[in-house]
């Protein structure tokens, strides 16, 4: 059995966790009600991922052992879904090539250079510029259990795999998130010299994205038509 058929299996049975964990973890917590999700916008500048990560490498230490760069205290609602419900999950795969691994600090860089922002559930989010109180447009998790990034051990993290998915209705149309996520997997893909891996786990191919657009599409415009007239009514 070769090494990429264990991954694969391995994506799989981590996906299935992942997909579960995702609902779960999503729903509100009753002892939330009430409270404000999303911040004030201010114009208080925070240090970005790739800082602390310097910070840390010329220090010796850890993320966590540098006061000012403690990634845990960033506001943990960026990326929280406004709704919980959803009907759809478009999963995409970045994947390290056999006998390699992702290392965490490549991981946070690449996230950075793509535009995506760490927040909640400790995973990454792709956000609307400006208007991140929206949600996120998809989200980016490690494949290993249990699919978060622990910054406070970022430097020793490995992992084979990125989960990337998209969970519809988004705050844009199915087919915008879509050429939102497409590119920023494949520029991932890119910098940690990876591959980009559809949701059978199989490299992903032009054929696949444009059946993948039409069903965006087809989404789309179902959500868009209006309600069928019930019998009787005119």
């Amino acid at each position: 059995m070769s090494e990429t058929w264990l991954l694969r299996i391995g994506i799989l049975v981590a996906g299935i966790v992942l997909m579960a964990a995702i609902i779960w973890l999503g729903r509100p917590k009753k002892t939330a009600q009430g409270r404000r999700v999303a911040r004030e916008p201010g114009n208080r500048s925070e240090p970005t991922l790739g800082e602390a990560l310097d910070a840390a490498g010329a220090g010796g230490g850890d993320v966590a052992s540098q006061g000012e760069f403690n990634l845990e205290s960033r506001d943990t609602s960026l990326g929280k879904r406004v709704d919980d419900t959803f009907d759809k999950i478009v999963p995409l795969y970045v994947a390290a090539r056999a006998g390699q691994a992702f290392h965490g600090p490549d991981i946070v860089v690449a996230a950075e250079k793509t535009g995506l922002t760490f927040g909640h559930m400790n995973v990454f989010h792709r956000l609307i510029d400006r208007h991140p109180e929206r949600g996120p447009v998809f989200s980016v998790a490690n494949i290993m259990k249990p699919g978060s990034f622990d910054m406070a051990e970022i430097q020793a993290l490995e992992t084979p795999a990125l989960a990337f998915f998209l969970t519809l209705p988004a705050p844009v149309s199915a087919l915008e998130a879509w050429d939102m996520l497409l590119p920023t997997a494949q520029r991932i893909a890119e910098l940690l010299d990876g591959v980009v891996l559809d949701e059978e786990r199989n490299a992903l191919g032009r054929q696949r994205i444009a059946h993948i657009r039409d069903e965006l599409r087809a989404y789309d415009r179902q959500r868009e038509a209006p309600p069928l007239t019930r019998p009787g009514q005119w």
